[in-house]
Formats: C-alpha cells, sequence, structure tokens
C-alpha cells in the first residue's frame, strides 16, 4: 500500500472514529424508547443536529490537518530518509541525513549519520588494504597497458563474441583507412563494438577454425593469416593470434589442462602504399635495364663504324675486343635482370583471402588504369584462395589490356570458381579468340599496363601459384575466356611451437571483463542492464517546439561498455541548423551564429551518429524531446532509430518518488556528482552517464534489473506521459 492510499485510509478511519460512536449510541438509545419517546427524540434531534454536524465537521478538519502533519513528519518523512539511506549505502556514501521534523525522527537520523560514518571508517580501511595487496599487481597490469599502447603496428584484441576489448592508439589511427568518407572512424573501433563491423565475419570465423586445428596439433604455430580488401578500397594485412586460456575441469590425453580459445589478438598492416612502392621501384629497375640496353646499343654501332674505317688493322683488333665485351655485358645485364624478375616472383608471399575480395580487387584495378567496363558475373560464395593477390591482379590487369589493344574490347566479364583443389579465375569477352601463337607471345613478355613495366611475365605468375593459363571459348553463350588456376587455401604447414598469450589477469584500463560476457542469443528486454551497451546523448536545439521548425545544433554523446564511461569514445558536433537561432536561447547554451555558420548541417551529422549507435541502448535525460527531434529526421534522411530508450529523469521518479525536484543538476546533487559543462551536449551527455551509472545498483537493489523491467519501471511514472 502506498503512502497515498494509507492517509485516504487514515482519514476514513478518523472519521468512523468521530461519527461512529455517536451513530452507534443514538441507534440503541432509539431502539429502547416508546412511540411518544422517540418523536420528542427525533425532535431534539433535528434541533441539535446541524450544530453536531457542524462540531464534528470541524473537529474532523481539525483532526485530518493534525493527522496530515504527523504523517508528513512520520511517514513521509521516514520514506524520505529511507531513500537517504539508499543512496548512503551505495551511490553516494559521502551523504549524510538532513536533520529534520520532530525530535525522535531526527534522533533516528543522527543515528544513521553516525553508524554512517563509522561504516566509512571501516571501508576506507578495508579500501587503503586492499590497495595495498594489488599495488604489485596493478604495477604488472600497468606496464602490459603502456606496452600495448606503444606498440608500433595497430592492434586489437576481441572476445569469441567479436567484441573489441582492447586496441592500441594506431589501430584508432589506422580505423581511418577502414572506412568510407562518409562513415566516422569511431562507429567501428572502441570498447564493446564489434569486430564484424571492420572484417568479414566469414574472414574470422576462418582464421578461428585454422586456430583452433593448429592449437589441437602438437608442434603447429598458432597463427593465421589474411588478406583482405576494406570498404575504403585499402588491402589489409591480418595477423591473428589466439588468447589462450586453460581449462581447470577438462584434460587433454596425456593429463595436461585443456587448451582453449578465450578470444585473439588482430595485428594489422596496411599494405597498400607498400605494394605501390614496390611497383614504383620495379618500374625504375626496369627503366635503368630499358635504358641501359638502349646505350649498349648505340654503342655497338658506333664500334660497326670505328670497324669499318680505313685505318691500321690494331684499331680493328681493339674495335672487336670492346664489341666483345659489350657482348658480355649485355649477356650479364639481362641474366640480372631475369635475376631480379625471379626474386619478384617469391617477393610476395601467398596469403589466404576471400576469392570475392580478390575479384572485387581485379575488377577495380582494370577499371581504374584501362578505358574498360570490368563486371562480376559469378564468384563460389565463402571460397578461400591462397594467392599473390599484387601479381595477379597485374596478370589479369594486363591481359584485359591486350584485349582492349589488339581487339578494341570494352567489357570483360571476372568469373571465379573451384573444382578439386584448384580455383578458377576467368576473365571473358564477347569476341574472337586468340590463336595459341598469340597468348604463347604474350605470356613471355613483361606485363606493361597503361606506361607502367613490371618485369613479370604471365608464366612467372603462373608458376608462383603452381598453376598455368588457358584459353578457350564457351559456344553456347559466344563468349572467349582465359582461365587462370590458383590454389586453394590449404592445411597449414606445421611449424615450430611458440608463446601463446595466456590471460591470468584483466587490466582495469582495457576492457577485459568482456571476455566472460554472455553471448546476445536473447531478446534485449530479457538482458540485464549490467550487460548492455549504451550510447549517452543529449542535444542543443535553436528552441524548445521540434514540430514548429526548430533544429538541433549540437550532438555529443559518449558510450557505456560493461559498466563503464567510454570519456574518449564521443561524439562532440556543431550543426547548422540552416535558420536563425532563437535568440533567447544563446544565453543557455552558448552557440552563437559564427559558431554554427560553416559546420555540416543535419543530413551528414545524424547518419553518423546512427552508426555511433548501432547495437546500443540510448539514454537520455528527458530522452522524450530528444527523441523527438531525432524521429522528426527519419522519413528525410532513411534511417530509424529503433533502440531501446531509457531516461533518466523517469529513472529518478521510479528510485525516488518522494523526492520534489528529478532535475538533472538535482539527481546529480542527490548521487554525488559534480556537474562540469552543463547546458553543452558532450557536457550534459557525461553527466547523465555519470548518473545513470549511479542508478543501476539503485535499481537493482529494487529488484529491476533488465532492460525490460526497467522500461516497465519508467512507463509507469507520471514523467512518462510528457509528450512533444
Amino acid at each position: 500500500m502506498n503512502a497515498r492510499l494509507r492517509f485516504v485510509v487514515a482519514i476514513v478511519v478518523l472519521l468512523l472514529l468521530m461519527t461512529g460512536p455517536f451513530l452507534l449510541t443514538g441507534i440503541v438509545v432509539y431502539s429502547d424508547l416508546n412511540e411518544a419517546q422517540r418523536e420528542l427524540f427525533l425532535q431534539t434531534l433535528d434541533r441539535w443536529l446541524p450544530i453536531g454536524g457542524l462540531l464534528t465537521i470541524v473537529g474532523l478538519f481539525l483532526g485530518v490537518q493534525l493527522l496530515r502533519g504527523l504523517f508528513k513528519q512520520y511517514v513521509q518523512g521516514l520514506m524520505a530518509m529511507a531513500e537517504h539511506l539508499h543512496l548512503m549505502l551505495g551511490a553516494n556514501r559521502t551523504f549524510r541525513v538532513t536533520l529534520s521534523g520532530p525530535p525522535e525522527v531526527q534522533e533516528l537520523g543522527q543515528a544513521a549519520n553516525d553508524l554512517a560514518e563509522q561504516r566509512d571508517a571501516l571501508l576506507r580501511d578495508v579500501d587503503l588494504r586492499i590497495l595495498q595487496a594489488k599495488a604489485a599487481v596493478e604495477d604488472e597490469k600497468n606496464r602490459l597497458a603502456a606496452l600495448v599502447a606503444e606498440l608500433p603496428m595497430p592492434v586489437i584484441v576481441c572476445n569469441l563474441d567479436g567484441r573489441i576489448l582492447l586496441y592500441n592508439n594506431r589501430a584508432r589511427l589506422q580505423a581511418s583507412a577502414l572506412v568510407p568518407a562518409t562513415q566516422t572512424a569511431g562507429s567501428l573501433i572502441g570498447l564493446g563494438r564489434s569486430i564484424y563491423g571492420v572484417f568479414e565475419r566469414a574472414l574470422i570465423g576462418h582464421s578461428l577454425e585454422t586456430l583452433q586445428q593448429r592449437i589441437e596439433r602438437e608442434g603447429s604455430q598458432p597463427l593465421a593469416h589474411f588478406v583482405t580488401t576494406t570498404r575504403a578500397g585499402q588491402l589489409i594485412r591480418v595477423q591473428m593470434a589466439p588468447v589462450i586460456t586453460l581449462s581447470s575441469n577438462s584434460e587433454d590425453e596425456v593429463g595436461k589442462p585443456r587448451r582453449s580459445i578465450g578470444g585473439y589478438v588482430l595485428v594489422m598492416e596496411n599494405i597498400t602504399k607498400m605494394l605501390e612502392s614496390g611497383a614504383q621501384c620495379d618500374r625504375a629497375v626496369q627503366t635503368l635495364a630499358d635504358d641501359t640496353r638502349s646505350a649498349l646499343a648505340g654503342i655497338r654501332a658506333s664500334l660497326q663504324g670505328l670497324r669499318g674505317a680505313a685505318d691500321a688493322e690494331q684499331v680493328e683488333a681493339a674495335a672487336d675486343a670492346i664489341h666483345d665485351e659489350i657482348q658480355i655485358l649485355t649477356v650479364q645485364l639481362n641474366r640480372s635482370a631475369q635475376a631480379y624478375a625471379s626474386t619478384l616472383v617469391s617477393r610476395w608471399p601467398l596469403e589466404e583471402m576471400l576469392g570475392a575480395d580478390l575479384v572485387m580487387a581485379v575488377s577495380r584495378r582494370i577499371e581504374a588504369r584501362l578505358s574498360i567496363t570490368a563486371k562480376i558475373d559469378d564468384i563460389a560464395s565463402d571460397l578461400w584462395i591462397k594467392v599473390d593477390s599484387y601479381s595477379l591482379s597485374q596478370a589479369m590487369t594486363f591481359l584485359a589490356s591486350k584485349l582492349e589493344e589488339s581487339f578494341d574490347i570494352r567489357l570483360v566479364r571476372l568469373r571465379l570458381t573451384h573444382a578439386g583443389r584448384m580455383a578458377f579465375l576467368e576473365l571473358r569477352w564477347s569476341g574472337t579468340a586468340i590463336s595459341t601463337e598469340t597468348l604463347l607471345g604474350w605470356q613471355i613478355e613483361p606485363m606493361t599496363v597503361a606506361g607502367e613495366t613490371s618485369p613479370l611475365m604471365l608464366r612467372d605468375v603462373t608458376d608462383r601459384h603452381g598453376g598455368k593459363l588457358s584459353f578457350g571459348r564457351d559456344s553456347s553463350i559466344q563468349q572467349s575466356f582465359f582461365r587462370l588456376e590458383i590454389p586453394l587455401a590449404a592445411a597449414h604447414e606445421r611449424g615450430e611451437s611458440s608463446g601463446l598469450v595466456q590471460v591470468e589477469s584483466r587490466p582495469e584500463f582495457y576492457d577485459f571483463d568482456l571476455f566472460s560476457r554472455a553471448g546476445e542469443d536473447h531478446a534485449r528486454d530479457d538482458t540485464l542492464l549490467s550487460d548492455l551497451t549504451y550510447t549517452v546523448f543529449d542535444t542543443e536545439t535553436t528552441g524548445l517546439l521540434p514540430a514548429e521548425g526548430d533544429e538541433i545544433i549540437q550532438i555529443g554523446a559518449v558510450r557505456i561498455v560493461n559498466n563503464r564511461l567510454l570519456r574518449h569514445e564521443n561524439i562532440d558536433q556543431i550543426i547548422d541548423p540552416q535558420r536563425r537561432l532563437r535568440p533567447e536561447g544563446i544565453p543557455i547554451h552558448g552557440i552563437t551564429e559564427d559558431m554554427v555558420r560553416g559546420q555540416p548541417i543535419i543530413a551528414t551529422i545524424l547518419p553518423q551518429f546512427h552508426a555511433f549507435c548501432e547495437d546500443t541502448v540510448l539514454v537520455a535525460h528527458n530522452a522524450a524531446f530528444d527523441m523527438r527531434f531525432l524521429q522528426l529526421k527519419e522519413a528525410t534522411l532513411g534511417i530509424r532509430f529503433t533502440h531501446p530508450v531509457l531516461d533518466t529523469l523517469l529513472l529518478s521518479a521510479v528510485i525516488h518518488p518522494n523526492q520534489e525536484s528529478h532535475k538533472l543538476e538535482a539527481i546529480a546533487e542527490r548521487l554525488g556528482i559534480t556537474i562540469i559543462g552543463r547546458h553543452t551536449a558532450l557536457g550534459d551527455a557525461i553527466v547523465t552517464a555519470e548518473v545513470f551509472l549511479r542508478m543501476l545498483p539503485l535499481l537493482a537493489d529494487m529488484g529491476i534489473r533488465t532492460l525490460g523491467e526497467a522500461r516497465a519501471a519508467a512507463e509507469k511514472t507520471y514523467y512518462a506521459r510528457i509528450k512533444y
């Protein structure tokens, strides 16, 4: 029974106590009288009843006022004190009960404050002992964190669900190469975000299977490699190493704890520029060889003239000797060029990659360097190949250039199929088939495309991949084709055992707690609040009427992952509303016309914010206001904010229903949070995030532990009725 209902019941009881005895006495007296006495009794009662009723009403009024005062001091006062005690127990240990009300309540509050002081003294002593005991462990954690942060290579650590647990600054910088220009790197790389937003799930899954096989095979090196093309068109080489956990509950055949993969470490390398620089080196060496041959040809011509001179025989003999030396020099130069070409064949190691990535890279290279359209016809799904993607791209582009040069072909089609242990990369065109002699001639000449010459030949590329190049014609569809055999990804060779990454402790700065996080198999409403990832946001606007044309002028957002506020993963963006600002709002948010002029518009920022919020629960203070501004843009921009939403204003009304104010400042003061940067979007978002984190244990104490329970409780509050 809530307080309001108890107060109503108390008034009814008071009314019964005041009127009940008189009514009962009157009934008893009336039943004992004769007819004449009853008539006299009713006449007397009729005369004095108004006065008695008035006195009863006055007495009832005074009794209600007395009861109201006692109820406010003892019942509501004690309930408010109970809320304060809950604050002292969890969210704000420094909070103390304000001594007010009757002496008995003040004595109770003083006793609670004294107990809190004793509790804090004991906790301080316990905390000090815990800190001392953890000092050595924390030093090791800090060394690990510093080591990972300073690694020169981009490093990302993930759990088996693909959630990012750790990343260094290099990975953050590298992320800009992984996303298109229309997307922010922060929407991909961040604690708790999915690695599948960066790399295809099939890539990771295939590499995990490879790692598991190597772990089970004694003496095998537990490493996996793959090369992939990012959505921004960059070529990334990735090395994957497992994070090994030892099971204390199961053993292998020799009685040792069974090893299993608890996560994995990704070391990335952007090889796009490296390949381009290698191509430049190749062109320089080839140009040197060509120039040298040209110079030698001139010398040879001069010597021919010298030999024909009419002078003595000695001049002719000397000329012959020089000619012989030049012949030797020419042979040596050719031999060096061939040796260099042979080293190029083995320079680039064969890497495992998804066949679709290779075909896409070949298609882009052909269209970038030739006046040919390259279409992709058929690609076997989930086909993994082991190739040198750079030389293969060169070879297919060279063949396409030959078709353009010799037969004026303007459209080619790419196809990738497989049979047995080999895959077949086909370049198809509609037109006349070439002759065997023509293909043989193309195979033994250096590959030259758009003025760029490589010392490699087609034969070098096919030999490197252990396949062959053939041609044919498909009469049923009137297409000719080149078919290049390339190997499928085969079983890995055994290698020397290397050190494994063991997990015994978890650095606090990096969110390793996600290793034990359960997979998201259930509906979000059934998920514990502590297991969810949140985006806490706030907006500043031109005014308070979104339906009448007011616009967003600033968005600020931060993320909460595993109950930790990640201040460095944020959005703080001023937006040009493309309308005048309301003068009365400028002193509040501090944003002027000059500040918004030239900034991105909402059509640019809102899709980025939507990507930043992916797979999270939205949290805001008075969320109905902010969500209305977002929802009004959904139809125009083609995006929808279907995320679950929690409102700290409503949650405050759930936790502290007897408090008068649920403004953000009042809530922060109750929870012991210092407000900095109020009325800026990012500042308010950070304060809201800290408030929300303090609310989680208070909700748990009330039995509200899941997202569905929190939303249901919030919807029952009075403030949930506010509409915008």
